[in-house]
């Protein structure tokens, strides 16, 4: 399996040790969180400033030649450079702009003016307009440009690669100044280049084809990270490869930088789009900015959304979708809390998968342990699980070392999910456990204490490649495979009878001065009928009853001595009188049959029958089967009859539920210490404090 080489450090480093050092010049000027407002849109344009450099005398001229005489002069600019879309037709660029300082203003806003829509559209998401009055106001605007004057960018001195690298990079900085989370732009590389060999794990032979073509979408892009590494993979595997990407990013900054990256490296940078992902387009108003791929379908998808986000600003949109278009839309399975849009852009990735008739897709995305468990059977987050999983889609888990992220220390999974699995891998999902599988860093960044190096990258992507080998050999204890089913569980109800006696207690006395069935009782009426139970406790007389029916007459009684009336009143004193008897008989109801004591109500989780079965909305059909019917009785003459013999199954309750438990697959018991042990250590320490305590006092 090829990898993909990482740019060269020391460039990266230098370059972006000397950008930084622009920030010095805003310093008083600018707030630390506004450096980036600035040095990110000059650095996208020292880079269109560099790559047209070569041709730009070529393109003045050929502009005053066709200027007037032709109504689209674009595609002849485009000719004379090997970007499309990025052109300019004035007269000036960066180091021209410091041949005149009285103007620079002026002739940098001529400058700017002059570029390709495409080019134009990119700097007025950073609102470069206004920083360049800003700047000038503060009489900035000629020291940034000189130093950026100094710096060369052009494509032959740093690569695309090292640019995207480069422009990570100075976002970390600038998130670290301004207390931002930089993860939400970034995804570490290495992450990247892990996530993208297990994404094409499948494809080598397809990847290898002269003038194979396919199609990637990232649905949450920031700065193009993932959709570059996956460019690369690609292109080291089969030059003649073309893989056109796609993606959609909400930050604007974010979003020019992945734009600008894409159009320098001849990518269609109109694929990519600003906007939410998760919220519905709106064909009456595309401007809407919420999906803008509404109808495309991709051969790859991945995706590092944002950990535990909220979904509250599109919550009525995502809403709505659910409700209205079942799974005609994009979210039919189910939505998660509120809390966790993880789910909802695994759905919306879904929706985007070729059918296995277009001959299917692969998506890889990058989770928080929640997603594995998070809610009971019957949730969204369950149901969604289940979709999954009983569409036999879910491929892969892989457990990854905590600290890998900027901008969290948590534990981190890959999801792999692909409605194309091989023939070997159907029925069947795959975990690892790569948590020990990391170098430490000399150097923390952020939360970011480990890396993946490129040995172990090779590594977990063998452990993940040697399916058939792990299926009849399990001496590598980092990899286990199941069945779908083993996944899933019935949530069954067990009942136990009520089992009461009547009589007045001083509990009783309690219940009647707690219960909110006799709110409307002035405060008086309800004195006298607490002291009226609690007098026929110190009597001792009349105080047990056989049945509900005596208990009922006696709170009649009390009402009519009492002067009170009502039905609600009445059935308090009857529950204030009741109390739970282990040992009285079950009341039943009319019927015969015994209800059900809500306090001694249990749930537990059934394993589900061993059997393939088809993913259905509803799936009240199937619980109703013999097949499941007796593998509940089963479970319950095993492992609850033999302590509550009296027990039963509420069936109409059972609920199918799913989560992927890694964590309890792959753990190992550790014995503790012998006592022995223990008390030698403690013994020895001792000693020593002794003698630490004995060297001070002397």
């Amino acid at each position: 399996m090829a990898d993909v080489t990482s740019g060269n450090s020391d460039t990266i480093k230098n370059h972006a040790a000397f950008i930084w050092s622009v920030a010095d010049l805003l310093r008083g000027d600018y707030k630390q969180s506004e450096y980036g407002k600035v040095v990110l849109p000059l650095t996208v344009l020292r880079r269109f400033d560099c790559v047209l450099a070569p041709v730009k005398q070529d393109m003045l001229e050929t502009y005053e030649k066709v200027k007037g005489k032709v109504d689209n002069f674009a595609p002849i600019l485009d000719a004379l450079t090997a970007v499309d879309g990025l052109w300019n037709t004035s007269r000036f660029d960066i180091p021209k702009l410091l041949d005149d300082p009285d103007n620079i203003r002026h002739n940098i806003q001529d400058y700017v003016a002059g570029f390709s829509p495409e080019a134009r559209e990119i700097l007025d998401r950073f609102e470069f307009a206004s920083q360049i009055t800003r700047l000038h106001k503060a009489g900035l605007l000629y020291l940034v440009l000189g130093k950026f004057a100094e710096i060369d960018l052009h494509p032959d001195r740093v690569s695309n690669l090292e640019m995207g690298y480069l422009y990570e990079e100075l976002i970390r900085r600038f998130s670290e100044l301004s207390n931002e989370t930089a993860g939400e732009h970034f995804t570490p590389r290495e992450v990247i280049r892990l996530m993208v060999n297990l994404l094409f794990i499948e494809d080598d032979a397809v990847l290898s084809k002269a003038g194979a073509k396919a199609t990637l979408y990232d649905p949450a892009c920031g700065t193009g990270g993932m959709l570059s590494v996956a460019e690369d993979f690609v292109r080291s595997h089969n030059p003649q490869a073309t893989l056109t990407v796609y993606g959609q990013e909400l930050n604007s900054e974010s979003y020019a930088i992945c734009r600008s990256d894409m159009m320098l490296k001849g990518q269609n940078a109109s694929n990519i789009k600003v906007g939410n992902s998760l919220k519905a387009y709106d064909p009456e108003d595309p401007g809407d900015q919420g999906d803008q791929h509404p109808n495309e379908r991709f051969d790859y998808l991945l995706a590092n959304p944002p950990f535990g986000v909220e979904w509250k600003k599109v919550a009525d949109s995502v809403r709505h979708e659910h409700e209205s278009k079942g799974f005609a839309g994009r979210y039919g399975a189910g939505l998660p809390r509120i809390n966790d849009g993880s789910f909802l852009f695994l759905q919306h990735m879904i929706s985007k998968m070729k059918t296995p008739e277009q001959g299917g897709s692969r998506l890889a995305i990058v989770f928080n342990g929640s997603p594995l468990f998070t809610g009971a059977a019957g949730s969204g987050e369950s149901e969604i699980r289940r979709w999954i999983i009983e569409h036999d889609w879910l491929e892969a888990v892989v457990a990854l070392p905590d600290q890998l992220f900027y901008n969290t220390g948590i534990s981190t999974y890959f999801w792999i999910v692909t409605n194309r699995k091989s023939s070997n891998r159907k029925g069947k999902v795959q975990l690892i456990d790569a948590r020990q599988s990391f170098t430490k860093m000399r150097k923390s960044l952020g939360e970011k204490r480990k890396e993946v190096s490129e040995q172990q990258i090779a590594d977990i992507v063998r452990l993940y490649g040697n399916f058939d080998q792990q299926l009849n050999d399990e001496d590598d204890k980092r990899v286990k495979i199941f069945d779908n089913e083993t996944f899933g569980f019935l949530r069954i109800t067990v009942e136990r009878p009520l089992r009461l006696k009547w009589e007045v207690t001083d509990a009783s006395a309690d219940a009647l001065l707690a219960d909110k069935k006799l709110a409307k009782l002035d405060e008086q009426q309800l004195k006298d009928l607490v002291e009226h139970a609690r007098g026929r406790v110190a009597a001792g007389t009349g105080t047990s009853f056989g049945s509900e029916a005596e208990a009922r007459k006696e709170a009649k009684r009390w009402m009519a001595e009492l002067g009170l009336e009502g039905k609600p009143i009445e059935n308090a004193i009857v529950d204030a009188l009741s109390h739970r008897d282990p040992d009285a008989d079950p009341i039943t109801d009319k019927h015969g049959k015994p209800e059900p004591d809500a306090d001694l109500r249990d749930n537990e989780n059934v394993p589900l029958p061993s059997e393939q079965v088809r993913y259905e909305p509803d799936p009240t059909d199937r619980l109703a089967t013999d097949t499941y019917t007796k593998a509940v009785e089963q479970y319950v003459e095993q492992e609850v009859h033999p302590y509550v013999p009296d027990a039963w199954v509420d069936h109409t309750r059972t609920k199918i539920g799913y989560e992927v438990p890694l964590t309890r697959h792959f753990y190992v018991y550790t014995p503790p210490r012998p006592l022995e042990e223990i008390d030698a250590e403690i013994k020895q320490l001792e000693k020593e404090i002794q003698e630490l305590l004995r060297e001070v006092t002397e």
